[in-house]
């Protein structure tokens, strides 16, 4: 069964706007021709289908925290937010570092943010959207003032080498907002969440949970990493991602014509262009990055909107509208009124 909120934010007392954005990417760069030197595929072959000419991937001692805590660093930065005004963090991750403590503990520790609470959040590539729109509601209610939310992964610890299906395609890498109460008409403006579960076993690691622990009997060498059933996860990208965007307008009152920049998951080039199709938006007011990051999961979103923010693709008063979905199957969307920092 499918299911969808509406999560429309009209009611709540307190706008909840972005006041900072940072990210973070590791320092090696494999490129396609890396990859051909031990996975039967080429540079034309992957570009083909995916639009991907490199990703990034974590050094050996990196773990998901690290990429976090950096990018993390970077937005309290341009948000003029220090880590003890800090009163929630939250972390979307399908790779956290360890099954406990949670990866928002180790950001905390590392931040030095003692004064806030946190937990992560779990809902694959659509975990930073949904962890952005679950950030707000905290604020828009009045219970907290300032929330960082990050989205961050290392897809490359989960990828079968030997499977050119799914190793060309995915990255490592963080992105980090500062949530924050903003003037009335800015912000979040509207927001969408939808789940089809009996889509899940088509985007999967089997083993590594409790129903299939990594070192029980019958678990076979592929099942440790990620398995996906590539021209059905396609269908579904392409048919939700532009469903999604139109949702958090029509919630927020909004139309597609009026959307300044979208900021889709960087999983696909073709899903991209066939999203912008659905919204009828010219090439300029799409942002897209996948061409050097591949999909980096729940870092996508984030790194792309921080590395739009500082191309000054995006000003104050734009309507920025943001996408994700991933294993679930899920989704979800956000519509952004950008600007209206209060002076505190």
């Amino acid at each position: 069964m499918t299911t969808e909120q509406p999560n429309s934010p009209q009611g709540y007392k307190t706008p909840v706007g972005i006041l900072g954005v940072g990210h973070f990417l590791p320092e090696e760069i494999v490129t396609n021709a890396d990859l051909a030197k031990f996975v039967d595929t080429t540079d034309e072959w992957i570009v083909g289908r995916t639009g991907i000419r490199a990703r990034r991937r974590a050094a050996p001692d990196q773990a998901t925290s690290d990429l976090a805590v950096a990018a993390a660093r970077r937005a309290l930065e341009a948000a003029g937010t220090s880590p003890q005004e800090l009163d929630l963090i939250i972390v979307a991750t399908m790779t956290p570092d360890c099954p406990m403590p949670a990866t928002s503990s180790i950001v905390q520790h590392q931040l030095g943010a003692t004064q806030a609470g946190g937990f992560d959040l779990n809902i694959a590539c659509s975990g930073f959207v949904y962890a952005l729109v679950t950030g707000a509601q905290f604020i828009a209610a009045g219970t907290f003032r300032r929330v960082l939310v990050i989205g961050a992964d290392v897809m490359t610890r989960l990828m079968n080498w030997q499977d050119r299906s799914t190793c060309v395609l995915f990255g490592d890498g963080a992105g980090a907002v500062v949530l924050g109460p903003v003037a009335q008409g800015y912000g979040i403006l509207g927001m969408h969440t939808g789940l089809n579960g009996a889509g899940g076993t088509s985007l999967t690691v089997k083993a590594g949970g409790s129903r299939l622990p990594g070192w029980s009997e019958g678990v076979e060498p592929g099942d440790k990493y990620l398995q996906m059933e590539g021209p059905e996860v396609f269908r579904f990208a392409v048919s939700v991602m532009g469903e999604a965007a139109i949702k958090a307008l029509d919630h927020a009152g909004l139309t597609s014509d009026e959307v300044s920049l979208f900021i889709p998951h960087q999983a696909n080039a073709r899903i991209i262009e066939a999203s912008r199709k659905r919204l009828n938006l010219p090439p300029a007011r799409v942002f897209s990055n996948v061409e050097h990051y591949g999909n980096t999961s729940c870092g996508s979103v984030p790194i792309a909107l921080s590395e739009a923010l500082a191309q000054e693709r995006i000003q104050d008063g734009d309507l920025v509208v943001l996408v994700g979905f991933g294993g679930g199957l899920s989704w979800a969307s956000a519509a952004i009124r950008w600007g209206g920092k209060l002076k505190e």
